[in-house]
């Protein structure tokens, strides 16, 4: 008889899980590994909304908006986890995105205002070293030496998208001669973050594009501390990756849901230890011991969304020019 009733109730759970709704959040492929923020802020999430989250990795961060744009309204996403702001001018410019109503006490170093796209987490972008080596100062001293980097495309990756931003934030009309000074240095372009961090975990390259955060993650979950982040003069160019709702979302409410669970203690907690990366809203018990080691920029750098678009045709054909010489 037990058995009957031990049957029952895994019937009645698959049944309640099946007319569960479902929510279908589009990001990129970090934020879903093992080792990233998914796996947590799925059972966070699910704990209150009654709902399936399938947290769905299509890549790194600009491939997002490529995959959005050609499923058009006909996209499975609900949400859109992982643009930043050097591609939400051209997201809002496919029309696919709703505004949000998130409100949250933002620890941003940049004021938020943006209707449409709310922000989860930010970061300086860095070339990560060895700590035992000498780093340049500068992208010029980094040209100038023999000094070997992977970076990543900035047609399928925001780090690779960022870098070009930095470059030209930092020296406008400049920028092409850097690229041209710099093309020896690349070692390989990858597709995303993690091929190209992997790479210089490896040995494959003396440096990689990431993040000043990104030492923290050797020392806290490590206890490693022979990775720094180097420091340049000209400034750090800021990353603020966000969420949006999708217009056409068949669940609509539990969407936005999820954008203010997004900002939430229960969400934000999780990101400095799996995602790497400063929250968007400080934690109720503040950051992880560590953070507090990590190199400071003294300038910021960011361009505005509309300022981003302007220029980055531009900059991404100098990129091009540079690195097929």
């Amino acid at each position: 008889m037990k058995y009957l009733v031990i049957a029952a109730g895994l019937l009645s759970t698959t049944a309640a899980y099946a007319d569960a709704p479902e929510l279908t959040v589009y990001t990129y492929d970090s934020f879903v590994s093992d080792w990233g923020p998914g796996p947590a802020v799925e059972k966070a999430f699910e704990e209150i909304c009654g709902c399936d989250l399938k947290l769905i990795g299509a890549g790194d961060g600009a491939a997002l908006l490529a995959r959005i744009k050609l499923e058009g309204e006909r996209s499975d996403a609900d949400v859109v986890l992982g643009l930043d702001t050097n591609l939400t001018a051209a997201a809002k410019a496919t029309g696919l995105f709703a505004d949000h109503s998130v409100t949250a006490d933002y620890a941003l170093p940049v004021t938020w205002t943006d209707a449409t796209f709310a922000p989860y987490d930010w970061g300086y972008f860095s070339f990560v070293h060895n700590a035992d080596a000498a780093a340049p100062a500068n992208f010029k001293e980094l040209a100038a030496s023999d000094k070997k980097i992977v970076i990543q495309d900035p047609r399928s990756s925001t780090p690779g998208l960022g870098l070009l931003m930095w470059v030209k934030a930092a020296y406008g009309d400049e920028a092409p001669a850097i690229w041209a000074d710099l093309a020896d240095n690349v070692v390989t372009v990858t597709k995303g973050w993690s091929e190209a961090y992997g790479m210089f975990l490896e040995g494959e390259a003396d440096m990689v594009l990431s993040y000043t955060t990104s030492p923290a993650y050797h020392l806290i979950a490590e206890e490693d501390s022979s990775k720094a982040a180097a420091l340049f003069d000209e400034g750090h160019y800021m990353q603020v990756e966000v969420a949006g709702k999708l217009a056409a979302s068949d669940q609509p409410e539990l969407a936005d849901q999820f954008l203010a669970f997004m900002v939430s203690d229960a969400f934000q907690s999780i990101i400095p230890t799996t995602n790497w990366m400063y929250p968007a809203v400080t934690p109720a018990d503040g950051l992880p011991a560590g953070f507090e080691t990590l190199v400071e920029p003294g300038k910021s750098l960011l361009l505005t969304e509309d300022e981003a678009a302007a220029v980055r045709d531009a900059a991404l054909d100098e990129w091009l020019t540079a690195l097929s010489q």
